[in-house]
């Protein structure tokens, strides 16, 4: 039975549970991709579109698939005879049926669907959708998506793909989102200045979501689409304007008086590159300048981003003002506070480190020493800096490292410890978004180009499944020769559902990286360390995985760390790591899998010695979008060009691919504005967006109140997509 809605409450703020057929169960599913009211619901924007309308006959996808397609299709055919299913082994179940057009047949496999002999009959027609094959001199569909085909009742041509949870599938997301518009569809107001609207020839809010959900074609789609993206834009500059870093203006600005560094800099055991000693100025120079600095620091992993930090911070120290700064993982925070505490200890600058590990004792130590006149000057945390409790006096500079890992809520947590900071942020890899802001000078760019003395850059190779007893051999000789290897793969355990997966959640399978392909099943960290342990039993071979606890991880990464392991297993929780440069070799299983810049900062892992490197994508995908990322990375180590080729793939948002298939990465909310690349939206966005603000800094006209409570509502969902 239904929740009963709260008298008073607005139908778009009400629980999703007053929803028919959302109980308890679906409703904590729904959680957990952030839908928690019917608002959230009906702002689920879909992932991706099936285009399943482009139906095409048996004789044309055979010439395609001869041709090396592979789908997906959509066909329309007549089953021939009725379902078999058998048993072949112990959990796998196959139901097989045949099925025709005028111009050919073809054999349907299910895996694990054995329910599916119970809805498909002889002489009924059926519209298929999914990926096809030429084998047998026929051609095999396996696992697609059937739906009963009427002449006098067509199926929509354009389907949309949503992001789901465990307990959740295609059809029911998709029916809830339809409910929710049946039942809070009155209340989707307009929010967006009228003016902007004609501009740029937008449609209302409510023509957009009804559009986006269910489109009568790609035009529709695409309009909704181009939509949204203003909005988005709109409203991460409208944040932006009113509360966000580029609008912060100091009352009393943090000018630095002293900018000579000389000591910090002869006290380094090295000399700064080129590129070093260009961003040390550009920082130090903000920092002495009007205004506060909002700046990002990029370049790739191991490139010596954290010694221009250093500086930064030092700088800041010597003015009188402490200095902060926030790292996304414990291990990566313990990293920070070694090298800086070495580094300062000559110079008389007392650091602190403050985690979520840190005993009581300490803690409480490090907290007074913070306050007023306290002597710790520098302090590297991690989200254990966020707490109330945690003053830092005359905090003059805040250093984030790896900014994509934290929200907009958490980076504001940190500003909100001074009236003032200045705020400088490091990624190896710029996520599109902040190409964009900085496009438009809401943040300055500092990039280092060059990697320091002794690196030799990193030699990078794409092979198959045919190389695995070379890369066994080549592990062997790093072994020999005194270095470490990496191996990482996509998954923690082996799974065990293999293919058993209704035929509505096989709606990923437009996604270029959705689902695996034949004869390419994915590589677990724990059965391919024992598979590595049998095949090297000469060599010391861990693990180390995001399900373990974190005192076992982290002593499982120090012994890598202490030379004690030849080869570390893991998944992507090394993409933020220890700093071992005696690791030479990492080897990616699935490398496919992974996005752009995790492979990017996971080849950052190794190179950080003067030993020559080595970063090995292994991969049996034949999809020409995954060949082409996978070249992508081994033509660039730039960071700023993987971030760019990722827009480049990514296109300004939903598109018809080869295939048929609309394809979109990532959820459609706030990456749908990071992946806009028109110049002209973006700036009018802006410009309304600094408007408003101007006219209404506090959002307090009633003509602001609908975009008021949307404001609050995006930075919410942005919020929760970054964490």
């Amino acid at each position: 039975m239904a929740e009963k809605p709260i008298p008073g409450l607005a139908k778009l703020e009400q629980s999703v549970g007053v929803l028919a057929g959302v109980g308890p169960a679906k409703k904590e599913a729904l959680a957990k991709l952030g839908v928690e009211c019917v608002g959230d619901l009906v702002r689920l924007w879909p992932r991706a579109y099936q285009n399943r309308g482009d139906t095409k006959s048996l004789l044309e996808i055979a010439d395609r698939l001869r041709n090396g397609e592979t789908g997906p299709f959509s066909t329309v055919l007549t089953v021939s005879a009725e379902p078999q299913t058998r048993y072949i082994r112990r959990g796998m179940v196959i139901t097989k049926v045949r099925a025709f057009d005028g111009t050919g047949s073809a054999e349907i496999t299910w895996f694990n669907q054995p329910y599916v002999a119970q809805r498909i009959h002889t002489g009924e027609t059926y519209r298929f959708f999914g990926r096809f094959a030429w084998e047998y001199n026929r051609v095999q569909i396996n696992s697609p998506i059937s739906e009963p085909w009427r002449e006098d009742l067509p199926l929509p041509a354009i389907v949309p793909v949503y992001p789901v949870s465990q307990g959740l599938t295609q059809r029911f997301v998709s029916d809830a989102v339809l409910s929710a518009l049946r039942y809070a569809g009155d209340e989707l107001t307009e929010t967006l200045p009228t003016d902007a609207l004609e501009e740029m020839r937008l449609p209302s809010f409510g023509y957009t979501v009804r559009a986006i959900h269910r489109p009568a074609d790609v035009s529709e789609m695409e309009t909704a689409r181009r939509r949204l993206v203003f909005e988005e834009l709109y409203y991460m500059f409208l944040s932006m304007a009113l509360t966000g870093a580029a609008s912060r203006q100091a009352s009393g600005p943090l000018k630095l008086a002293d900018t000579d560094l000389s000591d910090f800099l002869a006290a380094l055991p090295f000399s700064l590159t080129g590129a070093q000693a260009r961003s040390v100025g550009e920082i130090v120079s903000d920092m002495a300048g009007e205004n506060l600095m909002n700046r990002i620091l990029t370049g790739d992993v191991g490139s010596g981003k954290t010694v221009v930090a250093a500086a930064a911070m030092y700088a800041a120290v010597k003015n009188g003002f402490r200095a902060v700064l926030m790292a996304p993982t414990e291990i990566l925070a313990n990293q920070h506070a070694e090298d800086l505490s070495k580094l300062f200890g000559t110079l008389g600058v007392k650091t602190a480190l403050l985690t979520g590990s840190t005993k009581k004792k300490e803690r409480a130590a490090i907290l007074e020493g913070l306050r007023g006149g306290g002597e710790i000057k520098i302090v590297v945390g991690t989200h254990a800096l966020l707490t109330e409790d945690v003053v830092i006096g005359d905090l003059g500079l805040a250093v984030i490292d790896e900014q994509h890992r934290f929200g907009v809520h958490q980076r504001a947590a940190l500003f909100d410890k001074a009236k003032n900071v200045h705020c400088l942020v490091m990624s190896a890899t710029p996520i599109p978004r902040t190409l964009t802001l900085a496009a438009y000078g809401m943040i300055d760019v500092s990039r280092i180009d060059e990697l320091p003395a002794g690196r030799q850059k990193i030699d990078t190779f794409i092979v198959n499944e045919t190389y695995r007893e070379r890369l066994n051999g080549f592990i062997r000789k790093q072994a020999a020769e005194g270095h470490q290897t990496y191996v990482v793969c996509p998954a923690v355990e082996e799974s065990e559902k293999g293919n058993d997966t209704d035929a509505e959640e096989m709606a990923d399978l437009p996604l270029v990286d959705a689902i695996p392909e034949e004869g390419a099943p994915m590589k677990s960290a724990v059965q391919h360390a024992d598979e590595l342990a049998e095949a090297l039993p000469e060599l010391n071979v861990g693990f180390v995985h995001g399900k373990l606890k974190s005192s076992e991880k982290d002593r499982v990464m120090a012994e890598f760390a202490a030379g004690n392991l030849d080869v570390l297993v893991s998944t992507t929780v090394i993409e933020v790591g220890v700093n071992v440069p005696n690791a030479t070799l990492m080897i990616v299983e699935n490398a496919e899998r992974f996005g752009l810049s995790q492979l990017h900062q996971l080849r950052g892992r190794v190179g950080r010695g003067t030993a020559k490197s080595y970063f090995i994508l292994v991969s049996d995908s034949t999809k020409p979008e995954a060949q082409d990322r996978l070249r992508a990375v081994k033509s660039t180590t730039d960071g700023f060009e993987i971030a760019e080729y990722d827009l480049e793939l990514r296109g300004p948002g939903d598109f018809f691919n080869e295939t048929g298939a609309i394809r979109q990465h990532g959820q459609m909310n706030f990456r749908l504005a990071a992946a806009c690349r028109d110049p002209h939206m973006i700036e009018r966005a802006s410009h309304y967006a600094r408007r408003t603000a101007e006219e209404d800094p506090g959002m307090t006209k009633p003509a602001n109140a609908s975009a008021a409570r949307r404001l609050a509502s995006f930075t919410r969902r942005t919020e929760k997509t970054q964490n």
